[in-house]
């Protein structure tokens, strides 16, 4: 009787002799207790304790912790399982004899937690608690370490520990919640030390300064070690040049770096006298700066005396009342079908912003002509407003989306937020704004609900003989039911494949959900109404039944032979599921249904940009804009948010233009299904050349590395294309037949640049689309025509980045 044998065996393992009094070290087959308060490990110091560390009711994490601490909460520097807590019955953390860490939890039938996954032989192996506070599991005979929790920090650094490529501080979920939380300090792909804001909707950098160069906020790329790391003194220095020292810097008291869970990375110094823990230094001075502190479409405003306090929009109320993170929706409905929109007006918020998100940045600008410009766009959510001291204009930013926002007295600049007009009858004419606005703030800061994780709790008192009739019935139990399930494993093999999926559920963005292959079926009427073809697969028109409308969305059918492995397609669907962007298309679900592979998109009514280039649809305005969205679409994808994505086919035909003709750029990732985690690297793409003839970059031909800048030679391509209405592959016949049979399309571009001695206006009427009809920004036009020549520069290093692009032509 199998069974039999492996119970007996695992409830040995389990109740073996476990360690006494506090000590320094776990010995091999020895193992520490939740429920005995004196099982923990104590450095020879007696600064570090190691032990279970309850995290909420009834359930517990095993823990480092500074010992000699008098405040009302122990201070945790690290966890093993902060996001999956043990039962406080009967748990233990055990020193088996193969020379594996393992954290059981007896509620589940002893399963197993975390686990070091390290094996020794050595009757030497001993798990140790060091004076700096390092967890190692070492060989005292052969003098090697298998394991330490210095390779695996979860939110705070102590002296001497080294922060690498490889790692990450993860902050808590709120200050009463350990679990993993929204905030990252990381080294990013550029070498450059970072703070990150990772929520549950997209990911954005905050530290150091995002509108900032890496040169101009004193960082270098140029270093290939990424370590960060602070000594004793209070001495914090990483290997892209950062530095900084505490307050406090020299000898003294005990130090630790933590990310806390409002984001800021935090240098703390201990005061022995009161156990209390004093900042010494802090990366960010302005709270409310930090990424993601109220959620959207709230306000971050920060007062000395009280902290940091979130606000809704007036007129806009919490999505979920316990937490800050979700943020504000609106308590109206402002309609925008064609020539049905309600009736709009501004409402003024002096001293307010929200960073980033924005349509345009219209620089000097007069305030009506902002406003007619948001007014014009069902995509503009408000507009903010400052007065630039610097050239002594105004400049006007239309947003889309309310994120990041905070409010200072000294902050030069108005929001103004797209209300009905209904509402702004509410008040009183002669009471300001502001006053009702700043009424309305809630001071109850960032949510810090405990993390709430009940377990049954089984009743410890019973005997072997209660035990061994246990495993005897088990055992006549299994002999029972072998054949059964031999025959139920034969059957569902077949199935394995479509139940497979309910194995890697995806987590995006509020909406993204997984649709059946019926729903989808139904949704396209049988994939009758074809819109759209390519080499990765076909798009059909699909109609979603929605509570007062009809979703209409573009249906992708992955072609069965480029069809990818599920856990692959999910992973991918998973990441792009999160992007939020302006100028990316809008992924509503996927499907992963036995051999199906399709992706749900937002419909876009105008199509592709191929379609649009060879009708008399976009004038100048519009194929400017649509240059500088891709541009944004894809400095995005590159550098801004947390996995950066390589597009690798970038063409007219995948950027598709809503009703506004704002241009989303489409079909990434899935269909190439790029690797991000080597975005820097070929070892991802030497197995075949992606992209399309015309727009790839010279890398591909001649098997050199792959980095973003085959998207940025893509994306020169395709301005050429915007501003002479030809393709480089058909579009250049008619060039030939000019007697030009000699050069290519660029090269052709390129010599009427170099040769322009004439006026400027000759040489760009000869290289303007003719649908035009000379209606156009000769200005813009030399400054795309220059920006696309920079970037179909054939040696990579010479082409610039996609945020350069974007700066260039917003200047």
């Amino acid at each position: 009787m199998a069974t039999l044998f492996v119970f007996l065996a695992l409830y040995l393992v389990l109740s073996s002799p476990t360690s006494s009094s506090p000590s320094h070290s776990l010995s091999k087959s020895s193992s520490l207790s939740v429920e005995k308060p004196d099982h923990v490990l104590i450095s020879p110091n007696g600064v570090f304790s190691a032990g279970f560390h309850p995290v909420g009711v009834n359930a517990y994490s095993f823990a480092i912790w500074f010992t000699k601490t008098t405040q009302n909460h122990t201070t945790v520097i690290w966890m093993a399982n902060r996001d999956q807590p043990v039962n406080g019955r009967l748990s233990k953390l055990s020193l088996l004899k193969d020379g594996n860490l393992i954290l059981t939890d007896a509620n589940n039938r002893w399963s197993i937690f975390w686990a070091t996954n390290t094996a020794s032989s050595s009757l030497s192996l001993q798990l140790q608690l060091q004076n700096s506070g390092n967890l190692v599991l070492n060989d005292l005979e052969g003098g090697v370490n298998l394991w330490q929790s210095f390779d695996s920090p979860t939110d705070t650094l102590v002296p001497n520990q080294v922060l690498t490529r490889y790692t990450e501080l993860v902050s808590k979920r709120s200050e009463a919640n350990h679990s993993s939380g929204f905030y990252k300090l990381i080294f990013d792909r550029d070498n450059v030390l970072r703070l990150v804001f990772d929520g549950p909707e997209t990911s954005s950098i905050y530290w150091p300064d995002p509108w900032l160069l890496s040169n101009e906020a004193n960082r270098s790329r140029y270093n290939d070690t990424r370590i960060a790391v602070f000594d004793s003194l209070g001495h914090f220095m990483s290997s892209d040049r950062f530095e900084s020292k505490g307050a406090d810097f020299g000898r003294g008291p005990k130090r630790r770096l933590t990310l806390d869970f409002d984001g800021d990375l935090r240098l703390y110094s201990l005061e022995e006298t009161s156990g209390n823990w004093v900042v010494s230094w802090q990366a960010m001075s302005r709270p409310c700066r930090i990424h993601g502190a109220c959620g959207p479409n709230s306000i971050c405003n920060f007062d000395p005396s009280s902290g940091r306090k979130c606000s809704c929009l007036p007129w806009f109320k919490m999505r979920n009342p316990k937490d800050w993170f979700d943020g504000c929706e609106p308590e109206f409905n402002l309609s925008c079908n064609g020539g049905n929109r309600s009736p709009t007006t501004f409402l003024k918020l002096p001293h307010t912003d929200f960073y980033g998100y924005n349509i345009h940045i219209l620089r000097n600008y007069t305030l009506e002509r902002c406003e007619k410009k948001c007014l014009e766009s069902c995509n503009c959510k408000g507009f903010h407003y400052r007065f630039k001291k610097d050239n002594g204009v105004y400049d006007c930013y239309t947003k889309w989306a309310f994120r990041n926002g905070h409010h200072s007295p000294n902050f030069v600049g108005t929001l103004y937020v797209k209300m009905p007009n209904a509402l702004m009858s509410i008040i009183h004419e002669k009471e300001p704004l502001f006053t009702y606005f700043k009424f309305k703030w809630n001071c109850s800061g960032q949510a810090m609900k405990q993390l709430n994780r009940t377990y049954e709790k089984r009743n410890q008192n019973g005997s072997w003989e209660q035990l061994l009739w246990f495993a005897c019935v088990l055992g006549v139990l299994e002999m029972i039911t072998v054949s059964l399930v031999s025959c139920y494993l034969y059957r569902t093999h077949k199935n394995s494949l479509a139940k497979h999926e309910y194995y890697f559920p995806i987590v995006a963005a509020t909406g993204f959900r997984k649709f059946s292959y019926e729903e989808l079926k139904k949704a396209t009427r049988g994939f009758r109404e074809e819109i759209g073809r390519g080499g990765g697969g076909v798009v059909y028109k699909g109609v979603f039944p929605d509570n007062h409308d009809h979703r209409i969305a573009a249906i992708k059918k992955l072609n069965q032979a480029n069809c990818p492995g599920e856990e692959e397609f999910l992973a991918e669907a998973n990441t792009i599921g999160k992007f939020n962007h302006m100028n990316l298309i809008e992924m509503w679900g996927y499907c992963a249904e036995g051999k199906h592979r399709l992706l749900v998109y937002k419909y876009m009514e105008h199509g592709s940009l191929a379609d649009n280039l060879s009708s008399n649809t976009l004038d100048w305005e519009k194929r400017f804009e649509i240059a500088l969205g891709i541009a944004k679409g894809l400095a995005y994808l590159h550098e801004e948010c947390l996995e950066w994505v390589l597009h690798c086919d970038v063409k007219p035909q995948n950027i598709l233009l809503d009703t506004n003709f704002q241009p989303k750029v489409a079909d990434f990732g899935l269909s190439k299904l790029v690797n991000r985690g080597s975005v820097n690297s070929n070892s991802n793409f030497s197995s075949r050349i992606r992209g399309t003839r015309g727009y790839m970059a010279p890398e591909w031909i001649f098997s050199l590395p792959i980095t973003s800048k085959v998207d940025v030679y893509s994306y020169g391509v395709v301005v050429l294309e915007l501003v002479t209405g030809k393709n480089p592959t058909t579009g250049f016949n008619s060039l030939c037949n000019r007697g030009m049979e000699e050069t290519t399309w660029v090269k052709w571009v390129m010599e009427k640049v170099m040769n322009r001695g004439s006026p400027m206006t000759l040489w760009v009427d000869e290289i303007v689309d003719p649908l035009l009809n000379g209606a156009y920004d000769a200005g813009k036009v030399e400054k795309l025509v220059e920006v696309a020549l920079q970037c179909l520069e054939e040696e990579k290093d010479a082409r610039p980045t996609m945020t350069w692009v974007v700066d260039m032509l917003q200047r």
